[in-house]
Order: C-alpha cells, then structure tokens, then sequence
C-alpha cells in the first residue's frame, strides 16, 4: 500500500489524468469565477486550475507538497497569462503574511491535509479584510445512507489513496477554523458512487 501512497512516484501522474479538465473543468470554472488580485492556491496539484483563472487575477502563489506534481505542470505554468509562484508545501502552515491574498482558493484539498482545521486557520489568516476562499471539496454526505458506507470505506480510502477522507465535514471544518460560508451548493457528482461524489462548492469569508 505504501507504493500507492508514495506521492512522489505515481498519486501526482494518477491525480493528472483521474481530475484531468474532461472530467472537472465545468466544477473548475464554477469554483474560480470571481476570483480577482493576489490568489493563494492550497493544493495546486498539478495545475488544472490555471486555465479558469478569471483575467482579474494578477498572481496567483501556490502550496503543492509534490515536487513532481509542480514538475508535472510545468507545461501549465508556462503557458500561463498568471504569474505563478511556488511559494510553499504545507497548508498547515502558509509562508505568507498575515493579510496578505485577496482570495484563496482550495480544490479537492481539505479531504487529504492531516490538520484541515488549522490549514483554514491559515486560510482566515492570510486573507484580507472582505477576501474569500473558494473551495470545492468531496465530503460527508448529507444522507445517512450514504454516511454508513462512507464510514466503511474511509480507512482504504485514505491507505489507497494518499490520505483522503471520505467523511470530513466540510462546513464543520470551515467553521471550525473561522470561517463563515457565505455561498454553498451541495450535490453529487454525476456518474460516481455516492459515498465518494458527495461535493461541497463555495465561498466562506472570515468572521
């Protein structure tokens, strides 16, 4: 299992095609429409936000704890109109100033940082009066149907897939590290199981 969990060898390259625009481009271009200014990017991955990136964004700095994930985007980050500066690797704990972003933005990330309550914390610190993070995140789902299943599968699904979590309480987590939602759709993503298609999409402001 450790062979599968090794980011720096095959979860980067599997991430690349399994979240490739075909499949997420329309939740990508939901997530970062409105973005504008300075635009921190938790969980880079390997670039696929960067082509829904609205003109109004005029830096986007990024934490990616995959070297080769970065390395894989490089073709992206080239063809970039957005400057792109990888700053950092660990959302628990941003390199940046206290507010310092005008946005933040966070894609399929929350499910996998080990702390995801003090990367929010980070999220709230860094962001300007009135910035907001835009999130989109798989998570609990709000049948209880589906929870059990979720419960069930969490264990493999973080030894298989790099640490992720099926269950996390998406609003939980934001709340609990200072945020309030001020925008929120829940669904499930068409054409998956529901235990792993539970998705969370918004924006949350410091309160």
């Amino acid at each position: 299992m450790s062979f599968y969990r090794d980011r720096d060898r095959v979860w980067p390259r599997l991430l690349d095609v399994a979240m490739s625009p075909k499949r997420t481009g329309k939740t990508r271009a939901r997530v970062c429409a409105g973005l504008a200014g300075d635009v921190v990017e938790i969980g880079f991955g390997t670039g696929h936000n960067l082509p829904y990136l609205p003109a109004e964004v005029t830096s986007l700095r990024v934490v990616e704890p995959s070297g080769l994930g970065v390395r894989l985007a490089g073709a992206r980050i080239a063809a970039s109109t957005v400057p792109v500066e990888v700053a950092g690797l660990d959302g628990q704990a941003l390199p940046f100033a206290d507010g310092s972003a005008d946005a933040v933005l966070c894609t399929w990330s929350l499910c996998t940082i080990p702390d995801a309550v003090q990367a929010v914390r980070e999220v709230r610190r860094v962001l300007k009066p009135g910035g907001a993070l835009h999130f989109v995140e798989h998570g609990r789902a709000p049948d209880a149907s589906v929870r059990v299943w979720q419960d069930r599968l969490d264990g493999l699904e973080q030894r298989i897939a790099g640490g992720c979590h099926l269950n996390r309480d998406i609003v939980a987590i934001l709340e609990a590290g200072g945020l309030q939602i001020t925008s929120l759709d829940r669904y499930y993503e068409k054409g998956e199981p529901r235990a792993f298609a539970s998705m969370y999409l918004g924006q949350a402001v410091g309160n």
